[in-house]
């Protein structure tokens, strides 16, 4: 599976998407590789944070609309994309309020 162009889509692969490659090749690695990814986001400038939280939300709908197809494979690039946005931006771009915790009125 090629996820560098999962994460890219349209443009050109971002440095840091191979971290998260890595990641998703290496899952058992998942764990140590959390903090250099990190690290390496909080250099970037808000269009590549940007582009980088893109890729990860890409990732996770890519892995929604393939589920199917292998359920291990797409289970672990919606945690790995998940798990990484969460960390780098507080929260899903996906996510409803609802779900991010905001009570709704009425």
């Amino acid at each position: 599976m090629d996820y560098s162009r999962i994460l890219a889509g349209q443009g050109e692969p971002h440095p840091i998407f191979s971290r998260v490659v890595e990641a998703l090749e290496n899952y058992e690695e998942f764990p140590f590789l959390l903090e250099p990814i990190y690290r390496e986001a909080s250099e970037l400038e808000d269009e590549d944070l940007n582009r980088l939280r893109f890729g990860l939300v890409r990732l996770q709908v890519y892995a929604d609309i393939h589920r199917y197809e292998d359920m291990e494979a797409a289970q672990r690039m919606k945690y790995v994309a998940s798990t990484l946005e969460r960390v780098l931006f507080g929260r899903l771009l996906l996510e409803g309020e609802e779900a991010g915790g905001k009570q709704q009125c009425c």
